[in-house]
């Protein structure tokens, strides 16, 4: 589990990451503090606002800097991104405008949403055999479950001796951090190919790669699942917990605790268990997992409140499907690309799958306040149930590395059917197979 930190430059980059996730989840805390000392009982709505924007700019910004991240040192690319998101953290405390949080959260995850996909797809590089770069995914799943239950705590413990604006501090440290270590390292620049078109092509290249890439339609509609399942524990618990259930705040920390500790098993379990099953089967587990805790609890509540123990097991149960299906998705993108396309591959990926969670944040919220509990949960786990059920469409269970197919429209002297057998449809060769310049199709 632990070999990919042998690796110097990946272990650097891991620290980087640890702590700058670390820094986010103490501006987390902060920015809630914040959010009510400005606007007392409307705090809810400011941050549901704040969150919405980080969508808009995840979903936004991502293939748009990607179009033009390739042009320039990886290294140096991600050193600046830290360095703005240190930056502006450090202007937070200084906030005494409700306008002035958007405009300042807008800016800090557009150079998140430039930052992580670029920095996702230097993983694979680093660690080109397959199955450490299935330990460092599982690595990288703990930090974000560690992350979302060690913050909180850490920011508990630094409110007792500072005001909470400090920790907006805390957070700048990070960033800076981060940017040391990643400087530290050594990344691989795959060299830019030069095509044709302008920024529009550019900007949509890693979608139009996805969208026609079977197992990553596929992969789409999990998203679809993780994002609704994931909304009902991220907005809800807290609803749940102590209005349904009346129950304190320090049991809205064990329920996320819970599903937090379901994820962290199956990251510690998914390499041993990718070494025998494919990505398939154990993805698709997991979304049908998520619906069916959604649904059953949903189900339960129609009659009578969920007990507290029953909460427990199915937010335990989430945790598990929701790490089964997000923890191996870097996998099939990586299986998708050539080493030239995986940056923007990744990068469509994070618009995509944040463009579900703009849909489902809102609803569950939407729903938890209009329709109450019962109807969310049934609602939340029907739509998961419907990106379940839709990717095995998307993604057969057919899916070879290497395929046979035909170019109908190569000259005969074109380098890549050199070694093509001529047919009357073309020339028809077998190999690893990724939509590219030359196979802008899948093949029937």
């Amino acid at each position: 589990m632990l070999s990919p930190l042998r690796n110097q430059t990946y272990r650097h980059l891991f620290a980087a990451q640890v702590i700058a996730l670390t820094g986010t989840g103490l501006a987390t805390v902060a920015l809630s503090l914040l959010a009510f000392e400005l606007a007392g009982a409307d705090a809810g709505a400011v941050l549901g606002t704040a969150l919405a924007i980080k969508m808009v700019a995840y979903v936004g910004v991502a293939p748009l800097a990607n179009a033009y991240a390739d042009r320039l040192p990886r290294r140096s690319f991600l050193v600046a991104m830290d360095i703005v998101r240190g930056a502006i953290a450090l202007l937070l405390p200084f906030v005494d405008q409700i306008w002035q949080i958007y405009l300042l959260i807008f800016l800090l995850q557009s150079a998140s949403a430039a930052f992580t996909p670029a920095f996702q797809a230097t993983i694979p590089d680093i660690l080109p055999n397959l199955r450490e770069y299935t330990k460092a995914l599982s690595l990288s799943r703990l930090a974000y479950d560690l992350e979302s239950l060690l913050s909180p705590t850490l920011a508990a413990a630094l409110l007792t001796i500072i005001s909470f604006h400090w920790l907006f501090g805390g957070t700048a440290v990070g960033f800076v951090a981060s940017a040391c270590l990643v400087l530290t390292t050594i990344i691989p620049q795959p060299k830019p190919e030069e095509r044709p078109g302008g920024v529009y092509d550019r900007t949509t290249r890693g979608i139009r790669i996805y969208l026609a890439t079977p197992r990553l339609r596929g992969l789409l509609a999990l998203n679809l699942s993780a994002a609704a399942a994931g909304a009902m524990v991220i907005v809800n618990t807290v609803v749940y917990v102590q209005s349904v259930l009346g129950r304190s705040g320090a049991d809205v920390a064990v329920a996320l605790a819970l599903f937090g500790g379901g994820s962290m098993t199956v990251a510690l379990l998914l390499p041993r268990v990718l070494d025998r099953v494919s990505d398939r089967p154990v993805m698709l587990f997991g979304a049908g997992l998520m619906a069916l805790g959604l649904l059953i609890i949903g189900a339960q509540s129609v009659s009578a409140a969920v007990g507290w123990p029953m909460l427990l097991a199915v937010w335990f149960v989430l945790g598990l499907g929701y790490s089964a299906v997000l923890t191996p998705s870097a996998r099939l993108l990586r299986r998708s690309s050539t080493q030239q396309d995986r940056p923007a591959l990744f990068a469509a990926q994070f618009a995509l799958s944040h463009a579900c969670w703009l849909l489902t944040y809102p609803l569950a919220g939407w729903l938890g306040a209009e329709v109450g509990m019962t109807i969310t949960f049934l609602i939340l786990g029907g739509l998961t149930a419907v990106g379940a059920a839709l990717a095995p469409v998307f993604w057969p269970a057919h899916d070879p590395e290497i395929v046979e197919h035909v170019h109908e429209d190569l000259p005969p002297d074109h380098p890549h059917v050199r070694d093509a057998v001529r047919t009357r449809g073309g020339f028809k060769h077998a190999h690893a197979f990724v939509i590219d310049d030359v196979h802008r199709e899948w093949p029937a």
